[in-house]
């Protein structure tokens, strides 16, 4: 595992942190698994005398123009850890990651400013270290894992620290995304969830998640309808994503490998073979939208197997 050391990083040098997007769960890995896709949120940090956030294009208006901002909170959670004071800094920030869509936004701002304010103090925290900071603060490692390291992360979070097995992507896996042009936040997705859960839904989600990481990690693409099965959190949210139950139960037959809900949603993704066309999943995911008045887009993506990126120096972040 490589990171920056001091000596790379001057104290007047501009550098570029590039954190990527995600999407978690992938069905019964709730709050646990994930993956990173090539949609970005960038950082451009110059030291300077003075702190300027400089927030940059459409996706970011309304956001804070000062130290408020999440990002530059998100680079004193990496100052705090380290427990030194973090250095004043010109941060522009842009992304183009759609916000409140599931697609990890908040775990790519977050990971972007940890990063980027360790790279302002010369990187005292290691990539584990970096790692635990962001679940920490998510409360849940399954999205800034991937954003972090990409591919395909299997994490946890306890008293003991945030454990992590990532995983290359299977070979001509591709992922189809179905993102609905309304917002849905985390917060009013978890609060339709029940505050507990039949044995057998339990053991139906640790079966599924089992067999779905052991799938990804050999490459079993039969297995992926299957595995992705999952009782614990779609079911409860499908009501706030019109179509959802649809796709969950139909899209196999338009060529998806398997389907779920993209974070708490409202993208929904699809994983398809790299081989086969897709266009017969895209027009049935548009017909979904229309059928219930929604309006949208629908994208293949590679999943994005570097993670988060410091330009200047070029190093990834990842094993």
């Amino acid at each position: 595992m490589t990171q920056v050391s001091p000596a790379q990083t001057p104290g007047n040098a501009t550098f570029t942190v590039r954190a990527p997007a995600s999407s978690a769960n992938l069905g019964p890995g709730f709050d646990s698994l994930g993956l990173s896709l090539p949609l970005y949120t960038t950082l451009r940090v110059t030291p300077q005398e003075a702190t300027e956030v400089v927030p940059l294009g459409p996706g970011l208006q309304g956001t804070p123009a000062d130290e408020s901002n999440y990002v530059y909170q998100a680079m004193w959670l990496a100052a705090r850890r380290a427990g030194r004071p973090l250095p004043p800094a010109r941060v522009e920030i842009e992304t183009e990651v759609p916000l409140a869509r599931g697609l990890g936004s908040s775990a790519a701002a977050l990971i972007a400013g940890i990063v980027a304010g360790n790279e302002l103090l010369g990187c005292p925290l290691d990539p584990a270290a970096v790692l635990d900071v962001a679940a920490r603060e998510e409360g849940h490692p399954d999205n800034v894992a991937p954003a972090l390291f990409g591919g395909i992360v299997v994490a946890t979070l306890d008293k003991l620290g945030t454990h992590y097995v990532r995983l290359d992507p299977p070979a001509h896996l591709g992922v189809t995304v179905l993102v609905p042009d309304f917002e849905l936040s985390t917060s009013k997705a978890r609060a339709v969830l029940p505050r507990e859960y039949s044995r057998a839904d339990a053991v139906h989600a640790l079966s599924h998640a089992a067999l779905l990481a052991a799938a990804l990690s050999v490459g079993r693409l039969d297995l992926l309808r299957h595995a992705m099965q999952d009782y614990i959190h779609q079911v409860w949210r499908a009501p706030l994503v019109p179509g959802l139950s649809d796709i969950l139960e139909s899209a196999h037959e338009y060529g998806a490998l398997g389907a779920a809900l993209s974070g708490a949603g409202p993208t929904v993704l699809c994983f398809h073979d790299t081989r086969e066309p897709t266009g017969q999943l895209h027009t049935y995911l548009h017909s979904v939208m229309a059928r219930n008045g929604l309006t949208g887009q629908v994208m293949d993506l590679p999943i994005d197997p570097a993670g988060t990126l410091v330009e200047r120096a070029q190093v990834a972040w990842a094993e």
